[in-house]
């Protein structure tokens, strides 16, 4: 029992990183709408920026503001081709465009990162917080459950109660009578790009030290987290979070048992297959009858 109960408080850091990523990738959605590939590789850049400068002997707060940087940075950048290239394409188009540039941005990062070479990923919270049931809940698990639930309401505030969030909202669902009405489109777009690589740039930071320590297992995280944005049905900030958390959980509790354990990656592709099957009920009955 203990060992269990050990599993699934392992499993709160990548499930709150999950919840994390999952919440930004809705933010991105409702306000750019965009379903954005990206973004654990972006976090990705930013983190081995972190790697790297302090493998270099750089102090550990400096190589994590440029880490931040970097992300940021990139974010930007791919902000920037969307709205300059694709701002009137089709989701789909623009899905399929993210998906382009995250297989560019993977190669490019395995070739720069020595590829599997291993890396010492810096542990930035390192500790115990609290007791659980006699189970040790680590600074890392409670920091990204936090900063999840802090920027799901920061989300949820912005979108609902501000002028730019009614901006940006006006932006998602029709980009062009908005910007006929003097909304600066494109700035808000690149700002929403900037804001989501540094928050996934800082919770891959968290959690970076308990994954495979290369840049393609990194930016495939965006998969939990579009299994959770996909649970939320890109709409709801809330049910992401938990989701996300939920996926984690669960990861964790296979992890306890031999025969699960190897599979245990197959759990986000299993919950999106799922949740689509779901979603296409009502056409399937339809069909039937």
């Amino acid at each position: 029992m203990n060992a269990l109960l050990t599993s699934v408080v392992a499993g709160l850091t990548g499930g709150g990183a999950y919840g994390l990523l999952g919440v930004c990738a809705v933010f991105t959605y409702r306000l750019v709408a965009v379903v954005n590939f990206t973004a654990a590789a972006i976090g990705t850049t930013g983190t081995f920026v972190l790697v790297m400068l302090y493998e270099a002997g750089a102090p550990l707060w400096l190589a994590m503001a440029c880490g931040l940087v970097a992300g940021t940075v990139a974010g930007i950048a791919i902000g920037l081709v969307m709205t300059a290239w694709f701002a009137e394409s089709s989701a789909s188009t623009k899905a399929a465009v993210t998906v382009a540039l995250l297989v560019g941005i993977v190669a490019i990062g395995l070739r720069l990162t020595g590829g599997q070479h291993p890396h010492h990923f810096p542990d930035l919270f390192p500790g115990s917080a609290m007791r659980l049931a006699g189970v040790e809940l680590t600074f890392s698990s409670l920091l990204t459950i936090g900063l999840g639930v802090v920027f799901t309401v920061l989300a949820e505030t912005f979108l609902t109660r501000t002028r730019m969030g009614l901006h940006l909202r006006a932006l998602s669902e029709r980009p062009m009578a908005a910007e006929l009405i003097g909304v600066p489109v494109r700035r808000l777009a690149v700002l929403v790009w900037g804001i989501t690589g540094a928050v996934t740039t800082f919770s891959l930071m968290i959690i970076a030290p308990q994954r495979s320590p290369d840049f393609a297992s990194l930016s495939l995280l965006v998969v939990p987290a579009l299994a959770a944005a996909l649970i939320g049905l890109f709409r709801s900030f809330w049910i992401t979070l938990v989701g996300g958390i939920m996926i984690g959980v669960v990861e964790g509790t296979m992890s306890v048992f031999p025969g699960l354990s190897q599979y245990r990656g197959a759990v986000p592709f299993l919950i999106i297959l799922a949740v689509l099957l779901w979603l296409q009920r009502g056409a399937r009955w339809d069909e039937a009858r």
